[in-house]
């Protein structure tokens, strides 16, 4: 199959491969034949790929457990899995039943990201971690390197809301510092928590310096839920 060329990864089994991209509703058509769908190997895949993207954010960012996953579910979600399965074309290799195809189950997001996992479950069992990582890594390459330019836009100041709020903190934000010429300043803002400093940060607004006062504060682990 020509999906290896895709993937920069050639598989040793094919019958991996191929278990890979058969669907439930191919199998029960078949049940004589007794050929295995892709289920076990989504959830194996599954599993690896939270490993793999939730180390990588693990490693990258110095944030709270909440706001780690939170970053991993905006890159492993049905939506993003079915884009990169388009991406190398996976839908076409896919084996469906009858019903699927007359439906267009080829271009469904929810076959087309299962079907992926399925994909990364089987080049783990045809390789071994280090391999896989590899594969992951390179294939969701501009999604991270996206992620390190925008920060995944996160609402620091929500999140840190939300966390005083439920533990019942007093919170608020002081303008420390305000630098520069009027058309390029810099302001600097600190967050209070129960009358104690948590965090300080710096930005070109102040709106922005307090987004990532907020982030300090989150990143020391002290507030959490």
């Amino acid at each position: 199959m020509d999906i290896n060329w895709n993937l920069d990864y050639k598989f040793k089994n094919e019958n991996l491969l191929k278990t890979a991209l058969t669907h439930s509703s191919y199998t029960n058509e078949h049940l004589s034949e007794k050929i295995k769908n892709n289920e076990r190997l989504e959830f194996l895949g599954d599993a690896v790929l939270d490993m793999v993207i939730g180390e990588y954010f693990f490693k990258a960012y110095n944030v709270a457990e909440g706001d780690l996953s939170q970053m991993r579910a905006k890159v492993v979600n049905e939506s993003s899995l079915a884009e990169i399965a388009k991406d190398i074309n996976l839908g076409e290799h896919i084996l469906l039943g009858k019903g699927e195809i007359k439906s267009n189950g080829y271009e469904k997001d929810s076959i087309l990201a299962d079907a992926f996992e399925a994909l990364i479950g089987a080049i783990y069992l045809d390789s071994n971690f280090e391999q896989v990582k590899d594969v992951i890594l390179n294939i969701f390459s501009d999604i991270l390197k996206l992620a390190h330019e925008k920060e995944f836009s996160m609402d620091y100041k929500s999140r840190l809301q939300e966390i005083c709020q439920l533990l019942k903190l007093d919170i608020h934000y002081n303008l420390d510092k305000t630098e520069g010429p009027i058309n390029n300043r810099t302001f600097t803002s600190s967050v209070v928590i129960d009358g104690k400093y948590f965090g300080t940060g710096k930005g070109n607004s102040i709106k922005k310096s307090e987004q990532m006062a907020a982030k300090d504060a989150l990143s020391k682990g002290e507030i959490y839920v």
